[in-house]
């Protein structure tokens, strides 16, 4: 005999109401991963296999937040490239070359950018949790393609110009982490509107040095 209507939204409660019950928050994997951290150095290899499930997701946090550190915004963009990609060809966890694998990142920095981060973090969860469920692989999907053209935007000559994409990429990955539907509705909007302040922002310059004008003669 079939299910009802009633008997299916009935199911569907039980299955969100026992992931809510089993989901640990991101706040409290990043706590634990900074009481596990090597005293000296950590490598990008290291966090990969800490964060495991949820690999693709805190990576993607780290490195941006790791990204509004002076002068290497252009290298967390490269290597938020790699789990984008990732993301898009619909892998389960990402991989990076060796090369960047054994790459070591001072604990102490990571350690700073966490503690800023968990208090901050612990404050969203209290409204932000599972709900309004998506597809996952369309969702890791439509996730990989707006963090790799939000990553291509590290790499423009203009100071403190990743602050606003990095602050995008860490709400689609807190609401990919979170799987809340309602905040990756919201985070992509505000992907949306930095990819168009990117824009504006590369119009006006190129603008400025008569660029478009020389572009526009020659067609």
């Amino acid at each position: 005999m079939g299910m009802t209507a009633d008997d299916q939204c009935g199911s569907r409660g039980r299955v969100d109401a026992a992931r809510m019950r089993h989901h640990v928050p991101t706040s409290a994997v990043l706590a634990r991963l900074l009481a596990e951290a090597p005293a000296d150095y950590v490598s990008l290899a290291w966090l990969v296999d800490r964060f495991q499930a949820r690999s693709f997701g805190l990576v993607m946090l780290l490195l941006a937040l790791v990204s509004l550190l002076p002068g290497v915004g252009i290298i967390a963009g490269i290597l938020l490239a790699f789990p984008a990609v990732q993301m898009i060809l619909g892998r389960e966890s990402p991989s990076v070359p060796r090369f960047l694998a054994s790459r070591r990142i001072p604990t102490r920095h990571i350690a700073g950018l966490v503690a800023r981060a968990v208090p901050l973090l612990e404050r969203m969860e209290a409204v932000i949790h599972p709900r309004l469920p998506t597809p996952s692989e369309a969702t890791k999907r439509v996730t990989g393609v707006i963090v790799l053209l939000l990553a291509a935007t590290f790499v423009l000559p203009v100071p403190f110009s990743q602050i606003i994409p990095a602050l995008a990429i860490m709400l689609l990955s807190f609401a990919y982490l979170e799987e809340d539907g309602v905040l990756m509705g919201i985070s992509l909007v505000a992907a949306l509107v930095s990819l168009a302040v990117t824009a504006a922002t590369v119009w006006a310059t190129l603008s400025a040095a008569g660029l478009v004008e020389k572009l526009w003669t020659r067609t």
